[in-house]
């Protein structure tokens, strides 16, 4: 809950498997784009991967050069692919609860996310969770993607609130990055499906199963690791 003095705090979120159950989708789509293509890529190599913007987890996968020669393609291929799934989207449990008690308790809620145009639109649809969302730093307000801390850094100018009146909130080792490297308390959630240990060691303060487990411990009295 807001701090004692009234300062206004910062809610910052990740969405893509943290608030929209997209992960598993994500690593299907990116595995049948690498294999349309002639690339033989394990989907247990992508699922660490998603997180990262396209081009990037392109170069992670298959090298800088390769990247170079045929990141646009993929990309493309990728989000056609993924596309397919707009309509079907759902969230994760708890999530517009999470965002609308947070949102009732004064808190400033922003979205950093690596989506943009019509995927964005497709996860906000899927959230149901407009009237709480104070603004959104997308793939299409940033040059940088994750784990740069340039989109959380995008969403605390678009709250107005400093780092140490924020919290960010995502699912992978690429979220925890960005969050301590823009100088902010990182929580982390399971629902993705990376390890407790990697989210840890990746700078995460804390960690819940979901949006609906970290919904009931504020509910109790959790307080979250600000400055």
């Amino acid at each position: 809950m807001p701090s004692s003095d009234d300062r206004p705090r910062a809610a910052v979120f990740d969405v893509d498997g943290t608030l929209v159950d997209t992960n598993a989708l994500h690593v299907v789509t990116w595995w049948e784009a690498f294999r349309q293509a002639g690339h033989t890529v394990t989907a247990h190599d992508i699922h660490r991967s998603v997180g990262l913007r396209s081009a990037d987890l392109v170069a992670r996968l298959l090298g800088e050069e390769r990247a170079r020669e045929e990141a646009e393609a993929l990309g493309a291929a990728h989000k056609a692919l993924y596309g397919q799934y707009f309509g079907r989207l759902a969230p994760l449990p708890g999530a517009g609860d999470l965002l609308r008690h947070l949102a009732g308790d004064g808190w400033r809620v922003v979205l950093a996310t690596s989506a943009g145009g019509q995927e964005l639109s497709a996860l906000r649809r899927a959230l149901d969770a407009d009237e709480a969302i104070t603004a959104t730093a997308s793939a299409d307000d940033v040059s940088e993607g994750k784990p740069h801390p340039e989109p959380v850094e995008q969403a605390l100018e678009l709250a107005g609130v400093p780092a140490e009146d924020a919290v960010f909130v995502g699912d992978t080792v690429w979220d925890m990055g960005a969050g301590t490297r823009a100088g902010v308390r990182c929580v982390a959630v399971l629902c993705g499906g990376i390890p407790r240990a990697d989210l840890e060691e990746a700078g995460a303060d804390s960690v819940y199963a979901d949006p609906a487990a970290l919904l009931a411990a504020l509910r109790a009295g959790a307080r979250w690791p600000t400055g």
